[in-house]
């Protein structure tokens, strides 16, 4: 596995329009649920891939590290710690199976690195000359987008055949690209030094999507081939999730639980997340939601 690390960087900042939406109703779904192997405890859910693998982070309940793990749709879990990390988590997975995440690592002062996995293979990614750099998605063509940090700015970016692009969202303080599907569309957040915003980026243009009266914003998560998107708004003390399909909203909701995150979407509208219970308990799902 090759995953190049190139050297240009091209400004995206262009016209940057808003959507509105109606009530929110709750979406339909079946939910099948999963926990951490023994000995770990989930710390976040995030891509599903379509063969159904899930991939995140979990907390090491004897050393206390945080490491990524990915999970077949048998069940079988794989835990991956980063070369020199203090901790990694794998935020997407591509059709593949190569994950895409980041890591902390245990330098005297540490910085953040992106890197793709798959196997025994691992490629560091930094965004040139950059503090910090995340990678966050990854589509089928191997095309992957994250953020990078410098001079105290965020911004985000696209890797594409060797070559980066700079995504940033016009006006806004930072840009955190989440997600890319096969077509290009590329969807995440963006903060505006009050809340933070969601976002999809589609033939060179930027679109705001905000969950109605979300008290602390909104963060798109996913997005599959089909244009579906996932998200999570930010209302209280949780966060809760959200599914963006033909221009409507649908909330998720799991009976009993305190509030239920979305992490990721694949092709087959199969979604990943945690539900959250009272207790500072959770389990991992999957479910398909009409």
């Amino acid at each position: 596995m090759r995953l190049p690390r190139a050297v240009v960087g091209l400004l995206i900042s262009l016209s940057l329009s808003a959507v509105s939406f109606a009530a929110v109703n709750p979406a339909s779904c079946s939910f099948t649920t999963f926990s951490a192997p023994a000995g770990y405890a989930l710390a976040q859910v995030n891509d599903v891939t379509d063969d159904g693998t899930v991939v995140g982070q979990v907390e090491d309940l004897n050393s206390g590290a945080f490491v990524a793990f990915s999970r077949s749709a048998g069940g079988k879990f794989t835990i991956f710690d980063a070369p020199n990390s203090a901790f990694t988590w794998f935020s997407s997975r591509s059709v593949s199976g190569v994950n895409v995440g980041s890591y902390l690592d245990n330098g005297h002062i540490q910085h953040v690195h992106g890197f793709a996995q798959s196997g025994s293979g691992f490629v560091q990614v930094d965004y040139p000359n950059a503090t910090h750099s995340w990678l966050y998605g990854i589509n089928t063509a191997g095309v992957v987008v994250g953020s990078f940090s410098k001079n105290n700015v965020v911004k985000g970016f696209k890797l594409d055949n060797g070559k980066y692009a700079v995504l940033a969202v016009p006006g806004a303080l930072t840009t955190n690209p989440q997600a890319i599907n096969d077509s290009s569309v590329i969807v995440g957040s963006y903060s505006d030094g009050m809340l933070d915003h969601g976002f999809v980026w589609q033939n060179g243009s930027y679109s705001a999507v905000d969950y109605p009266k979300s008290r602390f914003g909104t963060v798109l998560a996913d997005v599959n081939n089909a244009g579906v998107i996932v998200g999570n708004h930010l209302s209280s003390d949780h966060a809760y999730g959200f599914i963006y399909k033909n221009g409507a909203l649908s909330k998720i909701v799991y009976a009993g639980a305190k509030n239920a995150t979305v992490g990721g979407i694949n092709n087959n509208g199969l979604v990943s997340g945690q539900i959250y219970f009272t207790g500072n308990t959770n389990v991992g799902y999957t479910a398909v939601c009409k």
